[in-house]
C-alpha cells in the first residue's frame, strides 16, 4: 500500500492497531476511529496501519474492513457480480495481474471524472446555461421582493405587465439557439 514519496508529500500518517481493536492515530496520539480513517481516506491523506504488537503492516486489511462497513450500511458501491467475479480470480493464474489492472482502471475512472467535471465547469461557468440561470435568479428575487408585502409598487408584477409579446418570443428564440449550442459543446465533450 505504501507508495513513492515524491517532493514536498509528506509521510504517511502511522495508526496502530492494539489487540483490543482500538486504533491509536500517532500524528496525533490520540485514538480514532475507521469512520476518521475512511475520512483521511477520502481527503487523499497517506497511512499506514501496523498492528501495535508485531508491527505487521495491516493497512490492506483495514481498508477493506472499512469497505465492508460502508458496504454494510447500505452504501452498496460494489455490485455482487463484481464480488462474484473478484472471489471467482482467487487462486487463479491470473490472480496476480488482478491488482495492477483494478487499480489502472479506477485510476482511469478517476481521471476521466476530473475530465468531466473540469468540462462541465467550463460549460456552465460562461455558456448558455449560466446566462439562464443568472435570469433566473433575477426573477426569483423578484419574485421573493414581490411576496415580502412591500407597500409600494410591485416591482415583480411590474416587470411582467410592462414586458411585450415580441421580446418574449426574441427571448425564447434566443434561449433555444443557446440551448442548441450548449448541446452541441455536451457532443462534443463525448
Amino acid at each position: 500500500m505504501t507508495k513513492s514519496k515524491k517532493p514536498g508529500e509528506s509521510e504517511p500518517v502511522v495508526i496502530k492497531k492494539y489487540a483490543n481493536r482500538r486504533l491509536y492515530n500517532t500524528e496525533t496520539s490520540s485514538y480514532i476511529t475507521l469512520d476518521l480513517l475512511s475520512q483521511m481516506t477520502r481527503e487523499g491523506r497517506e497511512f499506514v496501519v501496523v498492528d501495535a504488537k508485531s508491527g505487521e503492516d495491516i493497512t490492506h486489511n483495514v481498508l477493506t474492513q472499512i469497505i465492508m462497513e460502508e458496504e454494510q450500511r447500505g452504501k452498496n458501491m460494489l455490485p455482487v457480480n463484481f464480488l462474484r467475479q473478484l472471489i471467482s480470480m482467487y487462486g487463479d493464474s491470473m490472480q496476480s495481474m488482478v491488482p495492477q489492472y483494478l487499480e489502472a482502471s479506477m485510476d482511469a475512472f478517476r481521471k476521466n471524472q476530473l475530465q468531466f467535471q473540469e468540462a462541465m465547469q467550463g460549460a456552465f461557468g460562461g455558456g448558455p446555461l449560466a446566462e439562464i440561470a443568472k435570469r433566473n435568479m433575477q426573477m426569483f428575487e423578484a419574485a421573493t421582493s414581490a411576496f415580502k408585502g412591500s407597500a409600494g409598487a410591485n416591482p415583480f408584477m411590474a416587470s411582467v405587465e410592462g414586458a411585450k409579446e415580441a421580446a418574449k418570443d426574441d427571448e425564447i428564440a434566443d434561449l433555444k439557439a443557446q440551448l442548441a449550442a450548449l448541446n452541441a459543446k455536451i457532443d462534443k465533450l463525448n
